[in-house]
């Protein structure tokens, strides 16, 4: 196991956290069974991933429920993290931010209730309110949750750079989540600088980087005639189809040459080169099989392996600008 510390708190991170999302089966495919996500989670404990990060979002809830099946007697070995603030509208379809106080404390309690747990080791606002909630206010009852002993920290996730500093002046969090990877890097650019100066006391957040695989798009298993299933949100991204797609694939395939040529799995290099990155704390990888997690894990040891040809990967990311 490997660890780092997040920023300002006491939670020692596996470098590779579990990803919940496709547990929670909507918008995954049809492939997609508990026992199996259950299998998954039993696996990334015995590969010393020792954080799980979830969502109401995921499945209305069933990811959580499917992760409190993996935990049963495990749940002092592992730190979770979850998100508040995400309504479904009435016909259960769309979701939006809704931050108030009742909202988050209705969100809190529903998670506590679904992961079978007292507390929430990572509280983390799942977006920007769209409903007008200054991020204050919030923040005032994120604060009031970790008084009363159901939180222990606080974190953000897919706010940008001004939001981050008004989150700075509204109170204390310790981590930002957002999408990075060696295809969709934002990050360097808009957040890096900011990260490193907005946690408490002017020192750095936590960064947790979300898709390093980019939807799977990294692992190296599609070719160009891939098709997925209309339950399946991969069918309507845009990563997935066109030129876009086959600009990703080309990059892909050379990351795999060199993969195949130390010896590890494509998906592990892409981890690990995302780990390698100045401010990130850690990745999110997701997985639907135990044979998944096993690939995601070995980045883990291989980012921290200064003989790799490191060099080569920059390279061939740097020829790729998404």
């Amino acid at each position: 196991m490997i660890l780092r510390r997040l920023p300002g708190t006491d939670l020692d991170l596996s470098t590779v956290g579990f990803g919940c999302w496709a547990a929670g089966k909507t918008w995954w495919g049809d492939d997609v069974d508990d026992e199996l996500s259950v299998d998954a989670m039993h696996a990334a404990l015995d590969q010393g991933i020792n954080w799980f990060d979830t969502a109401p979002l995921y499945g209305h809830g069933h990811a959580d429920e499917v992760l409190a099946r993996a935990l049963i007697g495990r749940r002092d070995r592992v730190i979770i993290a979850t998100k508040v603030g995400v309504r479904w509208d009435a016909e259960g379809h769309h979701p939006e931010s809704v931050l108030t106080d009742q909202s988050l404390r209705d969100d809190l309690e529903s998670s506590l209730r679904r992961l079978r747990t007292d507390h929430i080791d990572l509280l983390q606002v799942h977006w920007p309110c769209q409903h007008g909630t200054p991020l204050a206010q919030t923040l005032t009852t994120l604060h009031a949750l970790r008084d009363e002993g159901k939180v222990r920290w606080l974190g953000l996730c897919n706010y940008n750079a001004v939001g981050l500093g008004a989150a700075a002046l509204a109170g204390e969090v310790h981590s930002l989540q957002t999408p990075y990877s060696l295809l969709r890097r934002e990050f360097e650019s808009e957040l890096r600088p900011v990260t490193a100066t907005r946690g408490p006391g002017g020192g750095p957040l936590g960064v947790l980087a979300y898709e390093p695989l980019c939807r799977g798009l990294l692992t190296g298993k599609y070719g160009p005639r891939q098709r997925f299933a209309d339950s399946d949100l991969r069918a309507r991204d845009d990563r997935f189809q066109g030129d876009r797609y086959l600009r990703a694939l080309t990059i892909v395939s050379r990351l795999s040459l060199l993969a195949r040529r130390i010896h590890v799995p494509v998906a592990a290099l892409a981890l690990a080169w995302a780990l390698r990155q100045p401010g990130i704390s850690a990745v999110i990888a997701g997985a639907k099989r135990a044979g998944q997690v096993a690939e995601n894990a070995r980045a883990m040891a291989l980012a921290e392996d200064e003989a790799q040809p490191w060099a080569e990967v920059d390279r061939i990311v740097a020829a790729h600008r998404g």
